[in-house]
């Protein structure tokens, strides 16, 4: 059996509390506040985590390159830590880690002992070039060019790089930048130092958030580097480099959006609990309680057991969980959005006001649908890639899971997994039909269905997490069960609704067959969905509501 790579409990814990200590000190409120209006970079606190007394980067390096060798899960955990306090120092970070990526992946025993060593050592900023102003998410359409530099003899001695990257995290305060440019053979990774002549910074991007986090223009001019430099000395290996870390790098930035929901949504709670209003606290109201504060928890409740699940996957050394990766960015950057706009509306006019930390936190969160792949890049991953496995599997891949979850719900009964198991089926019924009636070649019809996948895996995970809590004996085993169960119904809801969108939204009235067949397959997605199932939604979110009424 494979040993998870990371940190253990007690150490992953200790890496958060020193966080905690440090932000709390060296960066409160008052100063967040000033970086946002000023749009600054905080260097001096950057380089405070930087340091040897804190080497929080350290987290994300190898331990035979003077790192702590942490592991997806603990990465991810301080990722959401980082973004509950501040999403632009946690984008910072967050591109260090991105930018060493390619290194770690990719580089040469010799590079990694080089670069990794000196980023850990002396605590180098790192910026990962990629992006371009005419190409995005579209990295195959990169146009910077990396032509060789050749000796007399035709040896390759040198590459020479030109072209211009665009929206770069730490562009203009990085010492190191990897720069994804094409060679002759293909896209490929390559480390640039700080003061390369023809390296040069371009336009500093002023921001709707994260403003802390300093963006910029890279722009390439002749920039001459050694043949060392190409990450893994072989040309064209850029792509498969970069895919490779998708998953992990798309779960963090589902951390961050779990964190920059979660920081805003914890200070509605706990304006709630002190604001008055109608001879009562705003936490008695059904409507603020209910609409504003416990679903928009349930939800990033439901993506942290499924970051949780995917990071451990990773770290049990489990290959390809891009789609996984995908999910969980998908599913806790919307999620985190949408808290931050529940928490702006429970504050009323003092979550609108600028002087207030919650109308910042909103903004900030805004970028995790945006960068490492936008929300609808995630959706046409999710549902391509989900849909060509149950055709492949001929509809065993959603069975075996929904056959889990039968097991999961004959073991305990209490965390909605058999409304778990209903949507599975149900989603199986959806896919087998859009395959069939060809309904795949609308990208509109594939959103609905990434939809309808990802709150089913999800509700997969938190079922599992509320079963795996009520097994130790955990005392919050009863409320994340209810969680479970509110989140199992909202799964079946929506693939119902789902199933009937991609039944009917392409069907003319006068095209009786269509009909016909998209009426057959409402009809079995919700033979599977009973008024059973379906029944306690309010009992169980008055559950929810008293346990955070209780929270500290």
């Amino acid at each position: 059996m494979n040993v998870p790579a990371g940190l253990s409990t007690e150490m992953c814990d200790m890496v958060i509390q020193t966080l905690r200590q440090v932000v709390g000190r060296e960066l409160p409120d008052e100063m967040i506040m000033e970086l946002d209006a000023k749009d600054q970079f905080p260097d001096e606190f950057i380089q405070k985590l930087l340091s040897p007394d804190v080497g929080l980067h350290l987290v994300f390096l190898p331990e035979e390159n003077g790192g702590l060798g942490g592991g997806a899960r603990d990465i991810c955990s301080v990722c959401e830590e980082m973004a509950t306090l501040d999403l632009g120092v946690a984008t910072a970070f967050l591109a260090i880690c991105l930018g060493t990526d390619p290194i770690l992946v990719g580089g040469t025993p010799e590079q990694k002992n080089l670069w990794l060593n000196r980023i850990a050592s002396e605590g180098l900023i790192v910026a990962y070039g990629v992006t371009e102003p005419e190409a995005g998410s579209d990295v195959a359409g990169l146009k910077a060019t990396a032509d060789r530099i050749l000796d007399a003899d035709g040896n390759i001695t040198g590459y020479r790089l030109n072209g211009s990257k665009q929206f770069i995290t730490n562009g203009g305060v990085a010492q190191i930048y990897t720069i994804l440019a094409r060679t002759p053979e293909g896209l490929s990774f390559f480390v640039v130092e700080r003061g390369t002549p023809g390296l040069s910074v371009g336009k500093h991007e002023e921001k709707h958030g994260i403003r802390a986090s300093n963006t910029t223009g890279v722009l390439l001019e002749d920039v001459d580097i050694p043949a060392e430099n190409l990450i893994g000395l072989v040309e064209g290996q850029g792509l498969k480099q970069a895919n490779a870390v998708f998953g992990y790098t798309r779960l963090m930035v589902g951390a961050f959006g779990l964190g920059g929901g979660q920081g805003p949504l914890t200070r509605a709670l706990a304006y709630g609990k002190a604001r008055e209003q109608f001879g009562a606290p705003l936490v008695e109201k059904q409507g603020y309680l209910f609409k504003l504060l416990v679903e928009n928890w349930i939800d990033l409740a439901a993506g942290r057991a499924h970051m949780e699940k995917v990071a451990l996957q990773i770290d049990g050394g489990e290959k390809d969980m891009g789609t996984e990766g995908s999910i969980a960015k998908y599913w806790s950057t919307e999620a985190g959005n949408r808290a931050a706009d529940a928490s702006i509306q429970a504050l009323g006019g003092y979550g609108y006001a600028r002087e207030y930390v919650v109308e910042k936190m909103r903004r900030d969160v805004r970028i995790t649908t945006i960068y490492e792949g936008t929300s609808e890049i995630q959706q046409s991953i999710i549902a391509m890639y989900r849909w060509k496995e149950t055709v492949r599997s001929k509809g065993e891949f959603y069975n075996n899971l929904a056959s889990q979850m039968d097991q999961l719900h004959e073991a305990d009964p209490t965390v909605g997994a058999a409304m778990a198991a209903a949507a599975f089926r149900g989603l199986n019924d959806v896919v087998q039909y859009m395959h069939g009636a060809r309904l795949t070649r609308n990208q509109i019809v594939m959103f609905s269905l990434a939809d309808m996948i990802t709150v089913s895996e999800v509700s997969c995970a938190l079922a599992g997490k509320a079963a795996r809590l009520s097994n130790e004996g955990d005392p919050t085993a009863a409320a994340f069960s209810a969680m479970s169960r509110v989140f199992a119904r909202k799964a079946v809801r929506m693939v119902s609704t789902g199933a009937g969108l991609c039944a009917g939204g392409w069907t003319e009235n006068s095209d009786e067959e269509a009909l016909k067949a998209g009426s057959d397959l409402l009809e079995t997605v919700e033979s599977r969905f009973s008024v059973k199932l379906t029944a306690g939604l309010w009992r169980d979110m008055e559950y929810v509501g008293d346990y955070l009424k209780n929270l500290d």
